[in-house]
């Protein structure tokens, strides 16, 4: 029995897209076909999501041509080459510029699906089915595609819009534990960002949703995509406000470079982050002890790591530098002025972030 509990739109003009959110959505081939033009339809999964899914949704869109490509599971595989399986499936079912990409899948096969299809043919149009908690708040919102590179993370990539996202909160229910608490990271983001009322419900509902209640798992679903959605309607490119949207992230993707793509859940590492980012705001003035305690609490409480790994001073900070935020050859940072209060700013103490470094990564602190 399929039910949509929630529906909302990201407001981009004529590339305005609904995002739809429910339970038993795979099986409803009627919310895809609007958005099949030619009847083309490439399903792109990876190993792990496609025994769980991949027929279920090959048979919902029964009367499409309809191909896929399942690549390998990981961050790790998050790179050219793997795209390449990609194109090499859409050109050998000589799929033309009318055609559809679906990514079916996490964080990194919509990452990759939407930037194939940002290229393929200068550019066709895709579908997020995203079937990991982390995806369906973050990463399938907002048009954001692209791959690593062994030296920067997410370095290479286009923005480009999907047409549709498409949320079936039952594809949780096959989600590692492990898997969940990283997506519970980018929940407590949106809370930090700009919305304490958020961050106080999530104080008292994170064990409802680490038990995988429905109800709490739609709303903050839905609460994170409006929040998500509400940032890219006013700036899309990141220009200035949609930067907020990366909280933790800057040192998260220090992490993740510097233990190896994949050693670090994405949401791990971003938790760990955003505890750096507030233990930073502390030092410099803006929050007090006790907002600093109820952050690591709650990043806690979702399992997930408030300390990063030892990799060292001087290591981190060469890592944080490859950073897309980075102007000028500034590094600026997302830090918070309060619970919901965050800021993008250039005008901190580097001392500041160099004994913070120092004291929890390892290394000597300088000037």
């Amino acid at each position: 029995m399929s039910s949509i509990l929630a529906s909302l739109e990201v407001d981009l003009g004529e590339r305005s897209y609904p995002i739809h959110i429910g339970q038993g959505l795979l099986d409803e081939g009627g919310l895809f076909r609007p958005f099949v033009d030619s009847g083309q339809v490439m399903i792109v999964s990876n190993e792990v999501v496609a025994p769980l899914y991949l027929e279920r949704l090959e048979r919902a869109l029964e009367g499409l041509r309809v191909a896929s490509v399942v690549l390998p599971d990981g961050e790790e595989f998050k790179n050219l080459e793997t795209l390449n399986l990609v194109f090499d499936a859409l050109l050998e079912n000589r799929f033309d510029r009318g055609c559809t990409l679906v990514a079916l899948g996490g964080g990194v096969v919509g990452d990759m699906t939407g930037f194939a299809a940002a290229t393929y043919q200068r550019g066709v149009d895709f579908i997020q089915v995203p079937t990991t908690l982390l995806s369906q708040v973050d990463s399938s919102v907002g048009g954001k595609t692209g791959v690593n590179h062994p030296l920067g993370k997410n370095m290479i990539g286009a923005f480009h819009q999907p047409k549709a996202v498409i949320i079936d909160i039952d594809t949780l229910s096959t989600l590692p534990d492990r898997e969940l608490s990283a997506g519970l990271a980018e929940v407590i983001k949106y809370g930090l960002i700009e919305d304490e009322a958020f961050f106080g419900w999530l104080e008292g509902k994170m064990a409802a949703l680490r038990r995988r209640e429905p109800a709490a798992l739609a709303h903050a679903i839905e609460r994170s995509c409006a929040d998500k959605a509400a940032v890219v309607a006013e700036d899309e490119r990141e220009a200035g406000k949609r930067a907020l949207l990366n909280l933790g992230h800057t040192f998260g993707h220090a992490i993740e470079t510097g233990m190896g793509y994949g050693e670090w859940l994405h949401g791990e590492a971003v938790g760990a982050g955003m505890c750096m980012a507030a233990r930073l705001s502390r030092r410099l003035g803006w929050m007090s002890p006790e907002e600093v305690a109820r952050v690591e609490r709650l990043v806690d409480a979702a399992g997930l790591p408030t300390r990063p790994p030892a990799l060292g001073a001087d290591r981190f900070e060469a890592l944080m530098a490859v950073d897309k935020k980075v102007q000028g050859g500034q590094l600026r940072l997302v830090l918070l002025r309060g619970i919901g209060k965050a800021v993008v700013t250039a005008d901190f103490s580097r001392r500041a972030l160099r004994e913070l470094l120092q004291e929890e990564v390892g290394g000597e602190a300088g000037s």
